[in-house]
């Protein structure tokens, strides 16, 4: 079974390949630094693979998803957070990043994984969200929201998928 992970170069990404790999998963390993996946890769052994990838790159995305035959899971773990600021002082270009990661690069990867999933009706994409989702703090504005809307998708994705074999868990 392949596990498809998503900012797996470090943190979570990297200790959930590394949990799977364990329970004898095949992980496939995807975060911008391709450098650091070869690390991880070379520790794991031959129950890994590694992609560089920009979850920000929508076509980056469909060509990276286009060369993995099969998926089974797929953790959506890229995600980041910018500044601190109150909204009225925050910069635009840290709130855009961050919408660009936790939000697009997550729906892309989620649609590059269905097209995989639905063909044989089976398949289980897990979401990182936050309780920041449902517990604002200040200077949260823009993260917040983002894993706000991490929750949501993931339970719209939920209610679309009634009736097959695909499940969708969101990890707050």
């Amino acid at each position: 079974m392949n596990v498809v992970i998503t900012g797996a170069s470090a943190g979570i990404g990297a200790a959930t390949a590394r949990r799977f790999a364990k329970a004898g998963y095949h992980v496939i390993l995807l975060a911008r630094r391709l450098h650091k996946l070869e690390e991880l890769k070379q520790e794991i052994g031959s129950q890994a693979s590694a992609f560089s990838l920009d979850v920000t790159s929508r076509k980056d995305v469909e060509t990276v998803f286009s060369q993995i035959s099969s998926i089974d899971v797929l953790v959506n773990n890229a995600g980041a957070s910018f500044g601190l600021e109150k909204a009225q002082d925050a910069n635009l270009d840290d709130w855009e990043k961050c919408i660009d990661i936790n939000i697009k690069g997550l729906t892309y990867c989620t649609h590059a994984a269905l097209q995989k999933m639905t063909p044989k009706n089976k398949g289980h994409i897990i979401n990182l969200g936050s309780v920041a989702g449902s517990y604002p703090y200040p200077g949260g504005n823009i993260y917040c929201g983002t894993k706000a809307f991490v929750r949501q998708f993931s339970l719209c994705l939920l209610a679309d998928l009634i009736g097959t074999h695909i499940r969708v868990t969101c990890i707050e």
